[in-house]
């Protein structure tokens, strides 16, 4: 019997340079990368994993670095904007130091009892800071503080995504589908809430948009966590005979998932709950070297001479 997601598993977004986005997310946020590895569709890409000490299920932000595309546009359908959740008590500590480093920051501003920071990354992502009363915490969350950022501000993982329907409605009702309770509404936001306790948060925005087009930039789909398999094929089953666009399950080696393009044309992932996607046990420097699944391991030597080598920041800038 089917069971209701207890909240977010991952979002994943399109970036250009890889380095960059390892400069910011790593250096400048003070996310660990978990993973380094490849995009199983195209295995001359990198596909970059960032998250709390053991990239658990609710903490993890993957990207897509695509150096040659075209730059993306933010509209309808797509994930507008994904929020991290700090402290209640960083949200100065962060305003000035990406204040710091030339990162306009908007707000804080007051939004469902929460205080929030809006930036952007280099190639224009949408992020957001957020912190207050009712934001998600949950024990077994371990920020990564082996960076920059020391433990008292450090991003403890997501709290939500925004989205830009193109049927609002039916996206209201597929949240509903996956066990997301209507919660409340704030100007033109109507927040969705999962039963978990971390990363419980979707915030439908009704207002008008252009269409988007995907691209660095741009935030490709957001995953919803399911408990294992078995629920990956119940649910394609039931997204079937309701005639929604979903892909079969797949193999994605950290867990299994399947994508279901919804009727108002936001892309969902449904992926399989995991202890982390950690390619290891290592505690110290992450990411450092490529991670490849077996399936790939004959190939490395091609796969490495494609791919521009990375280096992660040090952790020594905890100045501000």
């Amino acid at each position: 019997m089917l069971t209701d997601t207890p909240g977010l598993h991952h979002v994943t977004g399109i970036v250009g340079d890889a380095q960059e986005a390892i400069d910011f997310y790593a250096g400048v946020l003070g996310l660990r990368l978990v993973t380094q590895t490849v995009n199983y569709e195209d295995i001359l890409q990198h596909h970059l994993y960032f998250g709390d000490a053991a990239g658990s299920p609710g903490t993890v932000l993957t990207q897509f670095p695509d150096p040659h595309a075209d730059p993306g546009r933010i509209g309808r359908p797509q994930v507008a904007s994904v929020s991290f959740v700090v402290p209640a008590d960083a949200i100065e500590y962060w305003q000035a130091r990406l204040g710091s480093r030339d990162i306009a920051v908007e707000g804080p501003l007051e939004r469902f009892d929460e205080r929030v920071l809006r930036f952007e990354d280099p190639v224009g992502t949408q992020l957001e800071f957020v912190a207050g009363p009712v934001v998600d915490t949950d024990d077994n969350i371990v920020p990564w503080t082996a960076g920059p950022v020391s433990e008292d501000s450090a991003v403890h993982g997501i709290h939500g995504v925004s989205l830009l329907s193109v049927n609002p409605y039916s996206t209201a009702s597929t949240l509903e589908t996956l066990g997301f309770e209507h919660e409340a509404e704030y100007e033109n936001r109507i927040r969705y809430r999962a039963s978990g306790t971390r990363a419980t948060a979707i915030d439908i925005l009704d207002r008008e948009a252009p269409f988007g087009r995907e691209g660095p930039g741009t935030l490709h789909h957001v995953a919803v966590r399911v408990d294992g398999e078995d629920d990956l094929y119940e649910w394609h089953d039931l997204f079937a005979e309701r005639d929604y666009d979903v892909s079969r399950v797949k193999d994605r080696h950290f867990f299994h998932s399947l994508y279901v393009r919804e009727p108002g044309g936001v892309l969902f992932e449904l992926a399989t709950e995991t202890d982390g996607v950690a390619a290891s046990g290592e505690t110290g420097r992450p990411g450092e070297s490529l991670y490849l699944p077996d399936r790939f391991e004959d190939d490395r030597d091609l796969i490495e001479s494609q791919l521009p080598e990375l280096t992660v920041p040090a952790g020594a800038d905890r100045q501000r």
